[in-house]
């Protein structure tokens, strides 16, 4: 990345001017905190007392019998799910930046609970935005969400999902600047953002590449996870990326594949590689995954994918809920529907070294996946 926040030919900031004194002060406070050695340290006290870290590392003998196969179980992390990682670390910059409002957008609910909880954890004022159509699918979240204090405002115009939700709680950013922290919940967005999430979900990429050494001797030949947005990609790939000799294989929802079928266009502030028809208007995403079902993606994820460090594949609905089922029942772990769709390419790989985040749990995705 340069010091413009770009990658490549991707990211940068494309918003109004009202938010570019906020995105300074963001910037400013961000590399501060990196060069303090009590922040970091205060993000590892509560890893390990708050949210659960280290998550452990396991071996699931019998979903590819003829694989050595390994999850980065991130679904054992507070919460259920990568999303506590960056939620905390970005409540801590924000009162190091004396913001007490915290404004967050969700798909699937995760990050609205990370943020719900760690707003509780801090006393800090919290509004999640969800579009209807999620808050339908995804209702033990916003139970939780409004258990935790949090008030969680539906967005109505649109498809209802999260690239609404996102749309709304930018507005409400610009509107509130001086006393708000927008938490973002992806590796998306203007400037610091990408890189911000990055950092703070890498903390995956740094655990399970010394756990898959200690397990195996040796690094895996191949690191898969899901990309919605792609923060728990991002995060467990930063791991690897020097690693030459270890492959990179993101796997997205079929209808809301940004990366295989995208262009270079601009979203919510950045530019990426995004759904977007031949007059440069954004498309809709669709997944039965709640968390995937996003038009965009981030930058990083694009200039990887550009250079060929990385690889996007699909997986369609009918696969994730296959492996959805199949994990639960071959290894009493039930997956979310979005690493379910990670888990849906892993059997055809030709690598028996397999890595895979199970970015979090299912139970959110209960009433989606018995509706089939």
């Amino acid at each position: 990345m340069t010091s413009a926040g770009l990658y490549g030919a991707y990211g940068g900031r494309y918003v109004p001017e009202t938010l570019v004194p906020a995105l300074d002060e963001l910037d400013s406070g961000w590399r501060a905190a990196r060069a303090d050695a009590s922040f970091q340290a205060e993000l590892d006290e509560l890893g390990r007392t708050f949210a659960g870290r280290p998550t452990p590392l396991t071996r699931a003998e019998r979903y590819a019998s003829d694989k050595r196969l390994y999850l980065k179980r991130e679904d054992l992390l507070h919460t259920g799910a990568h999303k506590l990682n960056n939620a905390l670390g970005q409540a801590v910059l924000a009162r190091r930046l004396s913001k007490r409002r915290i404004v967050a957008e969700t798909g699937a609910g995760q990050h609205g609970v990370a943020t719900a909880t760690v707003c509780a954890r801090f006393g800090l004022e919290c509004v999640v935005y969800m579009g209807e159509e999620d808050m339908r699918r995804q209702r033990p979240n916003v139970e939780r969400m409004n258990l935790l204090g949090a008030e969680v405002r539906p967005v109505e115009f649109g498809k209802r999902t999260l690239k609404e939700a996102t749309s709304e709680a930018i507005r409400d950013w610009i509107t509130n600047v001086e006393t708000t922290h927008y938490l973002i919940g992806s590796c998306v967005g203007p400037s610091p953002y990408p890189e911000i999430v990055r950092e703070l979900q890498a903390v995956i990429g740094r655990e399970s590449r010394a756990q898959f050494l200690q397990a195996e001797g040796r690094l895996p030949e191949v690191v898969v996870a899901c990309v919605g947005g792609g923060s728990n990609a991002i995060g467990i790939f930063a791991g690897f990326i020097d690693d030459a000799g270890v492959r990179l294989l993101g796997v997205e929802a079929a209808d809301a594949a940004s990366l295989g079928s995208g262009n270079a266009a601009v979203l919510h502030g950045a530019r990426s590689s995004v759904l977007s028809d031949a007059d440069g208007q954004i498309t809709d995403a669709h997944s039965i995954s709640a968390g995937l079902d996003y038009p965009g993606v981030g930058p990083e994820h694009a200039w990887l994918r550009d250079s060929g460090r990385a690889d996007y594949v699909g997986a369609t609905d009918a696969e994730a809920l296959a492996a959805f089922r199949d994990l639960t029942r071959l290894e009493g772990i039930i997956p979310a529907l979005e690493p379910a769709h990670a888990l849906a390419r892993v059997r055809e790989l030709d690598e028996e070294l397999v890595l895979v985040c199970l970015s979090g749990r299912g139970d959110k995705d209960l009433a989606e996946v018995l509706a089939q």
